[in-house]
């Protein structure tokens, strides 16, 4: 898969004009690959009459069949034998349900430069020791969540010093711990090394809002980083708007709002957003997305919102090269931003289903059961 490995070490982080062909060819090969090693997924592919050598322009992208989410938490589809895995993570499954992801070591080390590449890009990387508050899981061998493995990961970007966790674990759950992290915090102030957040806007806000009610106000490192990342989770209805709590940042731990980073990711497409300047998820080279119609699924352009459908070559332990989520989003040209950046971006909305949204993804996902369970009785 030549194409795929060009891809991945593009030295333009944002061309898309310059890395389309490359692309083109990389799904081409992903596909083909996945179809020769993934039964389930090749009769998937034929039964929608999708043929790999058929990509010619990025407009052809939106007809590789997409997997939704909700088929992905009740079937496992992997491409390499399950002893190959090298790391098996979940979702965090508050819908109920969790899916499965399986990263060999292949795709694992073209995960990690991929992040790699992007962290240095915002200038993330750094040599100086960083003591890191971490608004999720603490990491525990009963704890498979990929949100859990992918915050850890993050504070291996810099020496750590200490990581203090909000979601503190008991043995057999977990327990909120507020409490920990204000006091973690005032001993981090103290030791004058840069502090990073990263984590659940929730929790953040949550955190933010605690300093703020006793009267706490910090002044932190100025080479310390506020970083959200995966999204409100169940806390949507109690989501306070985003100025509010970088305002919040800056009030009470002395975080200005350019020090202020939300990513973007999903355990089933393993690439990282990281917004820009004016807080956009600008598509890197890695990847690319088309938003679909909530009740045909045919794709839509830019300004309308739709479901999004995320593509990239990057995986090969599972055919997760384009993958159909659950959330809301209108795609834009990258000049509409303001920052720069010429590669489009992604507005999210919302998750499909919150306040009786339906959409197509859900029947999607029935008629591929259907398909699969065909395919497993012949």
């Amino acid at each position: 898969m030549k194409h795929r490995q060009k891809l991945l070490h593009y030295p333009i982080l944002y061309d898309h004009q310059g890395s389309n062909p490359l692309f083109l060819a990389a799904m081409g090969e992903i596909t083909a690959f996945h179809m020769a090693n993934n039964p389930q997924y090749a009769k998937i592919v034929e039964q929608a009459g999708f043929r790999p050598g058929s990509l010619t322009t990025l407009d052809d992208l939106y007809r590789i069949p997409p997997l939704p989410t909700l088929f992905l938490k009740r079937h496992t589809m992997f491409s390499r034998p399950e002893r190959k895995m090298l790391i098996k993570a979940t979702t965090s499954g508050t819908s109920g349900r969790k899916s499965t992801v399986g990263i060999d070591l292949n795709t694992g080390l073209f995960a990690l430069e991929m992040v790699w590449r992007s962290f240095r890009h915002y200038k993330l990387t750094s040599l100086t020791p960083t003591n890191y508050i971490i608004l999720g899981y603490q990491p525990s061998r009963h704890n498979q969540a990929g949100i859990a493995k992918t915050a850890f990961g993050f504070t291996l970007i810099t020496p750590t010093l200490h990581r203090a966790y909000a979601l503190r674990d008991t043995g057999d759950s977990y327990e909120l711990d507020i409490e920990n992290l204000v006091k973690a915090l005032l001993r981090y102030e103290k030791q004058g090394f840069p502090v990073r957040f990263m984590g659940l806007p929730a929790y953040h806000y949550m955190l933010l809002a605690t300093l703020k009610d006793r009267g706490i106000r910090l002044k932190l490192h100025p080479k310390s980083y506020l970083c959200l990342g995966g999204g409100w989770k169940q806390f949507y209805f109690e989501h306070a708007d985003k100025s509010e709590l970088y305002r919040l940042a800056e009030e009470v731990l002395g975080i200005q709002e350019d020090h202020c980073i939300d990513f973007f990711g999903a355990v089933e497409h393993p690439v990282l957003y990281c917004d820009c300047k004016n807080h956009h998820f600008h598509i890197p080279v890695y990847s690319r997305a088309v938003i679909r119609d909530v009740n045909t699924l045919a794709p839509v352009g830019y300004g309308v919102p739709g479901i999004l459908n995320l593509l990239s070559p990057l995986m090969r332990s599972m055919p997760l090269h384009s993958i159909m989520t659950d959330d809301l989003a209108i795609l834009h040209e990258g000049a509409a931003c303001g920052c720069g950046n010429p590669a489009p971006y992604f507005e999210l909305l919302g998750r499909a289903g919150l306040h009786e949204i339906k959409t197509c993804a859900a029947g999607a996902a029935q008629f591929l059961e259907q398909d699969f369970a065909l395919s497993q009785s012949t």
